[in-house]
């Protein structure tokens, strides 16, 4: 049986386990959190190191693609730098093709179109397949990665605003520590509401879900979110507020919705390449098992 393990420097409160069938073939994938030790996840990759069969790197990426053109993050690399045969991978390749095509793939599935046509992303940056998603669905979308990256208050509007900025600031952000760059160990449970105009600005909030969860407000009424990494207990918080939809870019596995690095590591493990996969392979696995995102209706 093959075995992926992501390595997250997120909270071990989110920690889980589980048995999935790919295309016939059992596959046990395991997200382990270390509640933002980056030096306990670095010696656990390199213990874990050619004994399983790929890892998913969470909590922080290797790279963030923005475009065509890739930038690399000093705090990632140096997680996986002992890293010697198990193929290691953050998401990227899914975040570039299974999330490119989310609302596409979801909305003729609603009962009706979202609306009005208007969308909130925390960070567009991180999730550029997302965000050309939803511009190419008709959302009228507005960026807050300055908001929620850099406490910055600037809304940016359009993909080439989003990638003007992203071109100037990625090579700087990514020298910085990870503590500046993301929510992790406990920080990863607070909830401190903060840019409620930004929530409230259309139907549509979208992310990676613990920047949504750090600023989230009391009320979601009618709204839906787009998002990854769920658990059974995000989604009673979600109901509660009233949201309608949780929409996610991966499959739910036992009530847990997981990152794009634990399935991109599953789907690492089971072709078996012993290396990452290419964007094209991955949309033909993605096609050939029909893995794609999911949605739950809330209220």
């Amino acid at each position: 049986m093959k075995h992926a393990v992501s390595i997250s420097l997120g909270s071990s409160r989110r920690n889980k386990k589980v048995e999935v069938e790919l295309g016939g073939e059992k596959i046990v994938i395991e997200r382990i959190g270390t509640d933002g030790d980056e030096k306990a996840a670095r010696r656990m990759f390199a213990g874990m190191d050619g004994k399983v069969d790929a890892f998913g790197v969470g909590g922080v990426e290797l790279y963030i693609r923005l475009g065509e053109k890739e930038y690399p993050l000093r705090s990632g690399m140096n997680m996986v730098k002992d890293v010697r045969q198990t193929p290691a991978v953050d998401g990227r390749g899914l975040k570039h093709t299974l999330e490119s095509r989310v609302m596409q793939v979801i909305e003729p599935q609603l009962d009706e179109p979202l609306s009005p046509r208007k969308a909130m992303m925390t960070l567009g940056v991180d999730r550029f397949g997302m965000a050309q998603s939803l511009v190419n669905a008709g959302f009228d979308t507005v960026f807050c990665d300055l908001m929620f990256g850099l406490d910055v208050p600037i809304p940016l509007y359009g993909l080439k605003s989003l990638q003007r900025v992203g071109r100037i600031l990625l090579p700087v952000i990514g020298l910085a520590p990870i503590s500046m760059l993301y929510p992790t160990g406990d920080d990863q449970s607070k909830i401190v509401p903060k840019y409620g105009k930004w929530f409230k600005y259309g139907s549509v909030i979208a992310g990676d879900f613990l920047y949504i969860r750090k600023h989230l407000p009391d009320d979601l009424t009618g709204q839906s979110i787009v998002t990854n990494t769920t658990t059974t207990a995000d989604a009673d918080l979600l109901r509660a507020r009233g949201l309608k939809y949780l929409i996610t870019t991966t499959p739910v596995f036992d009530g847990r919705s997981f990152g794009t690095n634990m399935l991109e590591a599953a789907l690492t493990a089971y072709a078996g390449k012993g290396r990452p996969l290419t964007d094209a392979e991955l949309v033909s696995l993605l096609d050939e098992l029909g893995i794609g995102p999911t949605f739950q209706k809330l209220n």
